[in-house]
């Protein structure tokens, strides 16, 4: 079977195929920090909202999209992409991933305290950490109401819950796996990996925590005090669960600047979005219905006294004074500070700190078409850093895989199996042993 008798025949049903993987973003934070507004703000899902402990208890789940450069802009083909999921707008790739909405966490979760147990539980299914703090100081450490509370200790307790979660689980038995450990002489890796694994991860991952600290063999584990085995899981949690904060109700007022300020100083502004997931909510609610034109992840928005017509051509329609001056207080406090309400751009720092590539693999090289549509680019994958071209015909399908010949780039050169995708080249036919026999 060729190439694409094998991809057209998958339809790309599932989600997670046409990802590449399950990658997850999990929203933690305490309660009332706007979580399920955030989440609410990023997917077409209805959380739960609400000033109150605990609005969450199942975990929300979603679909957001990563939006990124298409390549259809960079081959003036735009009018002919036509994606297969997500969608494409003026050559911006809007690519879905999964998102996760869990209970809220309070101080003292890893001893069960609050809904604790219960959400760190959830977050193995996550691959990287939306911290949704409120940046306003209008709700304390336990989600409550209050005024004039210091956000900048939010990360530290949320930082130090997950590793008492590790830690603990591991010191309680720390005896009989150093034993164990030397009975079989295994190495670190090979121990720690074992007891990681209830942790959603790879060996990979433990090998990379592990080199942080320069861990040799031999390790000699059964020697390790309490300090090391804290460092051991420090190591652990930074590769495995990586964290943007995204200060949430920037546009608060108040004490909203000086706490945001003092979290920037805190740590590493990289890691760091300002967003307002309310403001967000709202502009969503006026375009759907009809009085404003609005893109995800833009600074402005269109209405009919500016010009502005809907995305089907459809005149916007007036609106009153009230709404007019709540949407102008977006603008003002959001847009026109924060160049956006920020959300979106949090979802894209947690796809590119994990370092997924978009791959775009198409039928022919030259007119990037993909099936008898004629359109272009219609799947973009998401696949793991250092993946090969090998990699991505498996992720395709089993069949591609074991009957996988070549690939080519759009430069016209054959790509060997263990080529590594990157940024540069993530556009390329895979062809099969029946495509090389039908030409």
């Amino acid at each position: 079977q060729s190439t694409w008798g094998v991809l057209n025949s998958l339809a790309f049903k599932s989600l997670s195929l046409n990802m590449g993987r399950d990658f997850m973003i999990g929203c933690v934070g305490k309660p009332s920090a706007g979580k399920s507004t955030f989440f609410n703000a990023v997917t077409e899902g209805n959380a739960k909202v609400g000033n109150y402990p605990f609005t969450t208890i199942e975990p929300n789940t979603g679909v957001s999209y990563y939006m990124v450069d298409c390549p259809c802009a960079r081959y003036d083909k735009q009018e002919q992409c036509a994606p297969r999921y997500g969608k494409c707008r003026k050559g911006v790739r809007y690519v879905p991933v999964k998102l996760l909405d869990v209970a809220g966490l309070i101080p003292g979760a890893s001893e069960g305290l609050g809904l604790g147990n219960k959400f760190l539980d959830d977050l193995r299914q996550a691959d990287v950490l939306l911290h949704i703090l409120d940046v306003s100081g209008n709700t304390n450490e336990k989600g409550e109401v209050t005024t004039g509370y210091d956000p900048s200790a939010d990360h530290d307790w949320l930082q130090q819950e997950l590793h008492n979660w590790i830690f603990n689980n591991l010191w309680t038995k720390w005896s009989s796996i150093t034993r164990r450990h030397m009975a079989v002489r295994a190495s670190a890796l090979d121990t720690l990996a074992a007891q990681f694994s209830g942790y959603g991860t790879t060996r990979a991952v433990v090998g990379r925590a592990l080199d942080r600290l320069n861990i040799k063999e031999p390790s000699h584990m059964e020697e390790w005090d309490i300090d090391m085995v804290h460092r051991v899981v420090d190591s652990f949690l930074e590769e495995r669960f990586k964290l943007i904060l995204v200060l949430n109700k920037a546009d608060m007022g108040g004490d909203t600047d000086k706490n945001a300020a003092k979290l920037c100083r805190k740590y590493d502004p990289d890691r760091i979005v300002l967003a307002s997931a309310l403001a967000e909510c709202f502009l969503k609610k006026m375009k759907q219905q009809g009085f404003i034109e609005y893109n995800e992840g833009s600074d402005h928005y269109e209405t009919a006294a500016t010009g502005g017509v809907r995305e089907n051509g459809a005149p916007l329609k007036e609106m009153d004074e009230k709404t007019l001056g709540r949407l102008e207080k977006i603008q003002d406090m959001v847009l026109f500070r924060h160049n956006s309400t920020g959300v979106h751009q949090a979802i894209k720092k947690a796809v590119e700190i994990h370092g997924l590539i978009p791959v775009y693999p198409v039928k022919n090289v030259h007119n990037f078409t993909c099936d008898a549509s004629g359109h272009v680019f219609r799947d973009c994958l998401l696949v793991e850093p250092g993946s090969t071209v090998r990699d991505v015909a498996r992720l395709l399908s089993p069949d591609l895989d074991k009957n996988f010949s070549y690939a080519e780039g759009v430069d016209g050169r054959r790509m060997g199996e263990a080529d590594i995708v990157t940024p540069a080249n993530n556009v390329f036919k895979i062809a099969t042993a029946a495509d090389e026999e039908s030409q």
